[in-house]
C-alpha cells in the first residue's frame, strides 16, 4: 500500500513559476512510475507528465514543465515554469507499475494541490 500526498501548490501570476512536491509512504517507492495529471473546473482529469523507465510529457506542457524524483526522499516532482493560466487545476500524483500517460494504469493517488495562475 503507498499513500501520496501532493504539496507546493498556490497562487502564481502568469509566466510565474511553482514546484509541486508527492510524497510516497511506502519504502518500495524507487520500483513504481510515478505521474502527474491535473484536472480544471469542468474538465476531465489530462496526462500531465510521467517518470519511470523514461520521462514522458503531454504536449501542453513539453518545454514548461520537468517531472523528476529523489528515490531517497521518496519523493517526485513537478517543476512548472512560464505557466499559463490555463494551467490552473488541481495537480494529482500517481504511482504505478509503469511509465504511461494512462491514469486507468495507475494504482494509487494523492489528493491534490491546487494550482491556480493568474493573468
Amino acid at each position: 500500500q503507498v499513500q501520496l500526498v501532493e504539496s507546493g501548490g498556490g497562487l502564481v501570476q502568469a509566466g510565474g513559476s511553482l514546484r509541486l512536491s508527492c510524497a510516497a509512504s511506502g519504502r518500495t517507492f524507487s520500483s513504481y512510475a510515478m505521474g502527474w495529471f491535473r484536472q480544471a473546473p469542468g474538465k476531465e482529469r489530462v496526462f500531465v507528465a510521467a517518470i519511470g523507465g523514461y520521462t514522458y510529457y503531454a504536449d501542453s506542457v513539453k518545454g514548461r514543465f520537468t517531472i523528476s524524483r529523489d528515490n531517497a526522499k521518496n519523493t517526485v516532482y513537478l517543476q512548472m515554469n512560464s505557466l499559463k493560466p490555463e494551467d490552473t487545476a488541481v495537480y494529482y500524483c500517481a504511482a504505478g507499475p509503469s511509465t504511461s500517460q494512462y491514469e486507468e494504469r495507475y494504482s494509487y493517488w494523492g489528493q491534490g494541490t491546487q494550482v491556480t495562475v493568474s493573468s
